[in-house]
């Protein structure tokens, strides 16, 4: 089982004020960069939100930068990837979460952990 550090605890809780979804997975894929073990910097969010459903792609991404704002800014974010869906795409999709390997990242070139 995967513990959920308390940066990863931080963009849940305020995603999930801010954003109320109805599907939210957060995966910290720190260990896949030249980081120290443990770390905090690298993450995805995969999200469903009601909230989305007027707003471009774009749009839903800057919301959802705009709200880790404070992560990004001071550096506790260095990467975060973003898939965003409204509950219309969702459901056309037939889908009950989105599923991890839509979107796979990229590996980083600077090595895989420490």
């Amino acid at each position: 089982m995967t513990t959920i550090g308390p940066i990863e605890n931080e963009i849940k809780e305020l995603l999930t004020k801010e954003l109320n979804p109805i599907n939210l997975e957060i995966i910290n894929e720190s260990y896949m960069h030249n980081v120290p073990k443990g770390s905090e910097s690298h993450f995805k969010v995969k999200i469903v939100s009601e909230k989305f459903e007027t707003l471009s792609m774009i749009e839903q991404h800057r919301l959802v930068n705009e709200i880790l704002k404070n992560f990004i800014g001071n550096g506790k974010i260095h990467a975060l990837s973003i898939t965003s869906r409204t509950p219309t795409q969702w459901k056309k999709n037939n889908q009950t979460k989105i599923n991890v390997d839509d979107d796979k990242s990229p590996s980083c070139k600077g090595g895989f952990g420490k």
